[in-house]
């Protein structure tokens, strides 16, 4: 494993990040997402990636028992706040002071743990003002409770002017966590640029495309059974954006170019987003122990300038870029219970 400072902040995590998104509390039963995070430590990941919203609170749960033990010196656990959790009362989600302050102390007592190392807004609240939101964050890092603050999903704009708060604030904003990989390249025009001028690093999440990098997906074939395409809970809803024959069909031609670099095609997925100097760290998600044992050999890797052209090539204008797809997924309003 390679530890890599996390944007300019001093906080040192590990490149590949374990994350328990549609996996603990949900797909996967206990026993095995703790045997997935027993293989992220035994493969050196020390980063563990997790939500309040992720199966409804669960996912905090499974993790913090499965970290049960382990010294938390030598974790960095990052957590997010935002969509609704619990009854989804009409105080239950947004970036509201409320939310927030009654968010992080009931993540603490799920995680285990007096303080997380990252607390991220895992959407920006437009029905909320900034200064509000980032003066609760403020409190949290005084307080002990959060080490670092880092957003989600949120636009350069945003961004920016989050960042400019936090310096009136006193208060280490160091990361974005977005999606990305070589299908989604979203954030390369925007916000990437954004970010390397603030000093803030990206955690993506999704490198392998929810798995469609993998190559599994193959035109005309039946769907993999057990796969995230098939996922009823979620998955199938999050992966139906890259199942088209068209992509498929590029993806299947990276199959000869993984083989030359001597990786598996997740490997090369996750080594591609690593490549891009802004990015501190990838997020890799399992169902299986032997699925982090794999992916974490992209740790590490270098990739030639001639393959990463070459990837280029292959996927043409089945890549997404336009920058304006992050506001298009962002809430317009909070749900709240009628």
């Amino acid at each position: 494993m390679d530890y890599r400072h996390l944007g300019r902040s001093g906080l040192v995590i590990s490149e590949i990040v374990y994350g328990n998104w549609l996996t603990h509390g949900s797909q996967v039963e206990n026993e095995a997402a703790r045997a997935c995070v027993r293989a992220a430590l035994d493969a050196g990941i020390t980063s563990f990636d997790t939500a309040d919203v992720y199966a409804n609170t669960a996912a905090e749960t499974v993790l913090g028992e499965a970290l049960k033990g382990e010294r938390r010196e030598s974790l960095e656990i990052f957590t997010k706040v935002y969509w609704p959790t619990g009854p989804k009362g009409h105080n239950d989600t947004g970036l509201g002071r409320k939310h927030v302050m009654e968010s992080i102390d009931a993540s603490l007592r799920r995680l285990q743990t007096d303080y997380v190392d990252l607390y991220q807004a895992h959407r920006f609240d437009v029905t909320t003002p900034l200064e509000e939101t980032m003066s609760a964050f403020a409190d949290i890092v005084h307080s002990g409770k959060a080490h670092y603050i880092g957003v989600s999903e949120w636009t350069a704009d945003q961004i920016r002017a989050g960042a400019a708060l936090a310096r009136e604030l006193r208060i280490p904003f160091v990361s974005s966590q977005p999606q990305y990989s070589m299908l989604w390249r979203v954030i390369e025009e925007e916000v990437v640029p954004t970010s390397r001028e603030l000093g803030l690093g990206q955690i993506v999440w999704s490198p392998i495309a929810q798995g469609v990098l993998t190559g599994k997906y193959v035109p005309g074939q039946p769907l993999p059974e057990g796969s995230r395409a098939t996922d009823e809970k979620g998955g199938a809803n999050m992966i139906k954006r890259f199942m088209r024959d068209e992509v498929l069909e590029r993806v299947q031609r990276l199959k000869p170019i993984a083989e030359e670099v001597d990786l598996s095609m997740a490997q090369l997925a996750v080594a591609w987003v690593l490549q891009n100097d802004n990015v501190s760290a990838a997020i890799i998600g399992a169902s299986r122990p032997e699925q982090v044992t794999e992916n974490v050999k992209a740790a590490g890797v270098t990739l030639p300038a001639e393959v990463m052209a070459r990837i280029d090539e292959v996927l043409g204008d089945v890549v997404e870029t336009d920058p304006a797809r992050t506001r298009e997924g962002m809430p317009r309003g909070r749900s709240v219970a009628s």
